[in-house]
């Protein structure tokens, strides 16, 4: 192992209760040591999702698992110490991470992170930080998402010829799931709220946009694509059932990653099955280690080409937080905030 010049602590963000953003402490603990297989990050940017504040809250665990929780589950910095049997990976390697605090009390709202080394993947001299710390969540789920249908990775052409209809295409994962099919060759429509939002998700690439609350959102689709959409990356099933199912071709697929806007959703069974559609529901935590791994592998070739980046001009507006901010940051995504939010630590 290649230990860490000082001893300095580290501040890192920790709760032991779950409840409103407050719960949230800044504190100083002992940098960790990577054990077998692991491998220890300096982090400089940790990004904020939704799954963050939701288990802080009290919406993941009936009880908390550890004593002392660090929340975060992406983030990007330079490899300073690498654990026993590690592969790949050498001290000031700069990754970025997924999944960090998943199985695991302590995740990237710190200075430092200890995470397995699959769960960690080189980040390009010409990526930023700020990229590497947005890619993690919404990435991996936007890419499950796209080959939840008849292909199962994505690289350029891999989706030519199919048109994909992205809902919430402003979101994190929307905005991942545009430039990623665009990527990969896909004719992409997107619903969204408002003209802002529209803006927004042809900055990420998306060819066409329809809101949603204004006129006829289905026969708007179906205007844009007389055949039918291949594949719906879906954030509000209960609420976009009946227009997925209308604007799907035979054999169109749904991927749906959330449940924004109802936590039950109801379906004609004869029109559906009438059509051959497939379901699949995406949650990361559960996901397959090679699921994992290609989404993880093809994101970062995204990322190589250029094809997956953050910032105004790619519909992600970045807020960064100092991380004594942290309970500022959670209260900013929880309440619904445009773009990407970054705790900085460095």
């Amino acid at each position: 192992m290649h230990p860490l010049g000082n001893v300095e602590p580290m501040r890192a963000i920790v709760y032991s209760e779950t409840g409103p953003s407050s719960v949230l402490r800044l504190v100083e603990r002992e940098v960790p040591t990577p054990g077998p297989g692991e491998l220890r990050v300096r982090l400089s940017r940790a990004g904020v999702n939704p799954t963050d504040w939701k288990a802080r809250a009290g919406g993941t665990y009936a009880a908390l698992p550890y004593d002392e929780i660090t929340p975060g589950q992406d983030g990007a910095g330079v490899v300073d110490a690498v654990g026993e049997g590690v592969l790949g990976f050498g001290v000031g390697d700069r990754v970025w991470v997924l999944l960090a605090q998943h199985g695991r009390a302590h995740g990237t709202a710190a200075e430092h992170v200890v995470v397995p080394a699959e769960k960690a993947v080189h980040l390009p001299v010409g990526a930023s930080f700020d990229l590497g710390a947005a890619l993690g969540v919404p990435a991996i789920t936007a890419h499950r998402a796209l080959t939840s249908g008849d292909v199962d990775r994505l690289e350029p052409g891999a989706l030519a010829g199919r048109t994909v209809l992205v809902a919430g295409g402003a979101g994190a994962v929307g905005n991942a799931a545009i430039q990623l099919a665009r990527w990969a060759g896909a004719t992409v429509i997107s619903t969204v709220s408002s003209d802002e939002k529209a803006a927004l998700a042809i900055a990420a690439g998306a060819h066409q946009t329809v809101n949603y609350r204004v006129g006829d959102a289905v026969a708007e689709v179906k205007a844009l694509a007389p055949d039918g959409v291949d594949l719906v990356v879906e954030v509000a099933p209960a609420v976009n059932n009946d227009l997925d199912r209308e604007v799907l071709r035979v054999h169109g697929t749904v991927a749906i990653y959330a449940n924004n806007g109802g936590d039950e959703m109801t379906l004609p069974l004869r029109a559906t099955f009438s059509k051959n559609l497939r379901y699949q529901f995406v949650l990361l935590y559960t996901l397959a280690p090679e699921l994992l791994r290609t989404a993880a592998e093809d994101v970062a070739a995204a990322v190589e080409a250029g094809a997956l980046r953050v910032g105004d001009e790619v519909g992600v507006p970045l807020h960064h937080y100092p991380l004594e901010q942290a309970g500022a940051a959670h209260d900013a995504v929880e309440q619904g905030a445009v773009g990407k939010v970054l705790i900085d630590l460095d």
